[in-house]
């Protein structure tokens, strides 16, 4: 098969992307970025391979959508403007890219006779529900406009599939970090920007008290599921939702010492206000993706934030 990334050259799009070269189900992988958050860089390794291709096109702009579905077999949607802080001052840039650039894939898809889409949900659809762990039929109401968008992106999904006999499946990520993540920027990732501090030995700050808490997810554990629901054959698996996560809570707090672990350093963090639209708790129950996709996380947080400091020291010496 012949598979489109959408937001290939990102953090988790770019991880997809050296996995699905590495499959022997996958016989081309072509690569759609407006490259905005994406880096060039994220796909210098994968230049010389015969089976990889770029198209450097916005998701907005949906000629650039039509061009980058010619030939294609199935896609995998991971592009997207991330960030509740950023939704949250600019809500018609996030609105635009992930609701009108989410339907302009889907409909290219539609109209290039490509029946399945895999595509990147977040956890903050849950919004303001209280229950923990999160399950898939249970949300809330929305805390941001990037919360918003993301919901959306179901609601179209859940239409699409009914009425044009589409196969979609959605992803919903919690919190995923690993290698690529790009720690610059107003709206840099947690994990990232705790490495860089520890690496460069500058308190970070935390917002908040930092025992706000979240189910982070080593981006494997999201590319092993992506990869599932690509290739899954089973009925009941398609058009469905799923949590991706590994179903353990950890608190900032308890984030920043297990990597100052790692790093063998005594940094202690600065403590800043809480962010706006932030949920204070997250947890998943991933019971109906073990299920129905046979997804099982393969690295536990310690383990990814020991391979994700690793591999940012690597970059830095």
């Amino acid at each position: 098969m012949t598979i489109l990334v959408t937001g290939g050259a990102g953090f988790i799009g770019s991880n997809l992307v050296e996995a699905l070269l590495n499959d022997d189900r996958v016989s081309g992988v072509k690569v759609l970025d407006n490259l905005a958050t994406g880096s060039v860089q994220n796909l210098d390794e994968f230049r010389d391979n015969s089976k990889f291709s770029f198209i450097e096109g916005d998701i907005r702009n949906y000629e650039d959508c039509v061009l980058a579905c010619k030939d294609i077999d199935r896609i995998t949607h991971q592009a997207a403007l991330g960030s509740v802080p950023r939704s949250v001052n600019d809500p018609l840039t996030s609105n635009n890219v992930n609701i009108t650039g989410t339907l302009n894939i889907f409909t290219a898809a539609k109209e290039a006779g490509i029946k399945r889409v895999v595509y990147a949900a977040s956890s903050s659809t849950y919004g303001d529900h209280p229950g923990l762990p999160k399950v898939e039929d249970k949300i809330g109401n929305p805390l941001s406009p990037y919360a918003v968008t993301k919901y959306v992106n179901e609601l179209y999904a859940r239409v699409y599939a009914s009425l044009y006999d589409m196969q979609l499946i959605g992803l919903r990520y919690f919190n995923i970090f690993g290698p690529k993540q790009n720690p610059k920027g107003p709206y840099a990732a947690v994990i990232p920007l705790f490495v860089e501090a520890i690496i460069n030995s500058t308190s970070p700050t935390i917002n908040g008290d930092g025992e706000h808490s979240r189910d982070f997810t080593y981006v494997d554990n999201a590319v092993q599921a992506n990869l599932l629901s690509l290739f899954t054959e089973d009925q009941e698996a398609i058009n469905q939702v799923y949590n991706i996560a590994c179903g353990e809570q950890t608190s900032l707090n308890q984030l920043f010492e297990y990597l100052c672990e790692e790093a063998g350093s005594d940094l202690k963090p600065i403590y800043g206000p809480e962010r706006k639209g932030d949920v204070k708790h997250s947890l998943a129950d991933i019971s109906k993706a073990s299920k129905l996709l046979d997804y099982q996380p393969s690295i536990d947080v310690k383990e990814g934030l020991k391979r994700t400091y690793r591999w940012y020291l690597q970059k830095s010496i």
